[in-house]
């Protein structure tokens, strides 16, 4: 598959011609050739979406959320070319992708719900006659920096709510997906959005410092979200903070299960699999570490390592709930974690085994802090077990960590499970619920190192509009 770059409503080719190829993760075949976007595609692309602003942000709410609804249902009916290219291009299973296309629709669907959500306020004034107001107002161009995992989810996360707003904007796809993230912008333009609002620019995996660095500092840029790891997201603060530019960060996690005394275990069990090896646990919010009360440990690790090891892995074509990671590199790293834990007292209760850059579902028992798996977040489906005694040391460890987007707590006592979960640093907290979970009208961001800022519901309002003050005055008495 080619895959152009999409300016002012168009599909262009490179600026100098330039193209990079991404390969299939599991059968090593040209997935798509993208063209490979240089500085002088970056300006043109941003000049772009800034000559579509000044109609877009005039637009009313009411043809933005047709134009939403239009898209939201194109996506569903172009599933089948998503789950394909996702398939190919990340080693994704169908129902992951078929997920993807579904809550990405909801998303447009709850940013079209939200254009008349855009409110303001009138504020008493102490001058006499005068009405004072509080408005938000589009800001401008708007840069999303989508990842790879939940492609076609994330990539419409980070330009939905911004349109919504009457903002236009720039996706940057990811180097690991570029055909998904260009349909996503291809599917908009189809649903009739006016040429410029929507732009998708692509960029060889070498290139991706400079071509960032160069959408942060245009002028005409005005907000940046990012999607992705602690690590780029620093730098990616760095260089907004220096331009003076509000950005939206979700970054990584390593997110707690804690299992208390009281829990169900058969509940808990099933929650844990489903958080720890959905997408093969290429999920921010993936279950990281799971945190078992003494008490009920034995049994409870007994149970998830029988479900974890009856988990089909393989290639994604066939019937399998594990399919490819990433690539060949991110497979490896999962056997160096293993290697790493077992050689300091860690016990293999189910998996261990990799083929290419598919990986057993697997699980690590009797896991400490010396481990690597204990504080890394592994990104894939190699899971530790913590056990602790009682609730404060539960707690103790949940919090040991520099990430806090998401966590769980399972307890058949909700009054102490609430009190847990208050306790728990994590900007997401799940009782008796999996880490895994997405709604598009909920607050969606994390603490600490993974981040800061809220997609999702009104939250979002604030990241991607300005507030200003506005009066209406008449004649006064001034003191000269």
């Amino acid at each position: 598959m080619n895959v152009s770059l999409l300016i002012g409503g168009e599909p262009v080719d490179a600026h100098d011609g330039a193209t990079f190829d991404r390969h299939d993760p599991v059968t090593g075949q040209c997935a798509s050739r993208a063209a490979a976007a240089s500085v002088d595609d970056v300006n043109r692309t941003v000049a772009a979406a800034h000559n579509a602003f000044e109609i877009w942000s005039q637009t009313g709410p009411g043809q933005r959320r047709a134009l939403l609804l239009k898209a939201a249902d194109l996506m569903e009916s172009r599933q089948a070319e998503f789950v394909d290219l996702m398939l190919r291009e990340t080693g994704a299973t169908a129902p992951w992708a078929g997920f993807n296309v579904h809550l990405a629709a909801g998303i447009l669907r709850e940013a079209a719900a939200m254009t008349t959500q855009i409110t303001g306020e009138i504020i008493p004034s102490d001058k006499p006659g005068v009405l004072a107001m509080a408005i938000r107002q589009p800001v401008g161009v708007v840069v999303g920096i989508a990842p790879w995992n939940a492609p076609v989810i994330l990539g419409t996360r980070a330009i939905a709510a911004a349109l919504a707003c009457g903002n236009t904007v720039v996706l940057r796809s990811s180097e690991l997906c570029p055909g998904t993230h260009h349909l996503i912008g291809k599917v908009l333009n189809d649903a009739g959005f006016p040429k410029g609002v929507i732009n998708v620019l692509s960029n060889a995996p070498q290139d991706a410092p400079k071509i960032v660095e160069a959408l942060i500092s245009h002028p005409d840029v005005r907000r940046v979200n990012f999607t992705g790891s602690t690590r780029v997201g620093r730098i990616i603060a760095k260089l907004a903070a220096e331009h003076l530019k509000p950005v939206l960060l979700e970054l990584g996690g390593k997110a707690p299960f804690v299992v208390l005394d009281d829990a169900d275990i058969d509940h808990a069990v099933n929650a844990a699999a489903f958080g720890a090896f959905m997408n093969q646990g290429q999920i921010c919010m993936s279950t990281e570490r799971i945190i078992v009360d003494s008490k009920v440990a034995d049994q409870f690790v007994a149970k998830l390592a029988a479900k974890a090891s009856k988990l089909p892995a393989g290639d994604p074509r066939g019937h399998v709930v594990l399919g490819s990671l990433i690539d060949l590199k991110a497979a490896e790293q999962m056997d160096a974690l293993i290697a790493d834990a077992v050689a300091k007292g860690a016990k293999i209760v189910a998996g261990g085994k990799r083929t290419g850059s598919v990986m057993e579902a697997t699980l690590l028992d009797h896991v400490t802090p010396e481990m690597k798996i204990y504080r890394e977040e592994s990104f894939g489906p190699v899971k530790p077990i913590v056990r602790v005694n009682g609730i404060e040391e539960a707690i103790k460890v949940a919090n040991d960590t520099e990430y806090g987007l998401s966590a769980a707590v399972f307890s058949q006592d909700i009054p102490q499970a609430i009190a847990t979960a208050r306790r728990i640093a994590s900007g997401i907290c799940h009782i008796n619920g999996p880490t895994v979970a997405d709604e598009p009208q909920m607050p969606f961001g994390g603490v600490k190192s993974s981040g800061y800022g809220r997609f999702g519901g009104k939250a979002v309002i604030d990241e991607f509009t300005e507030l200003r003050w506005i009066t209406i005055e008449g004649p006064q008495h001034y003191p000269f």
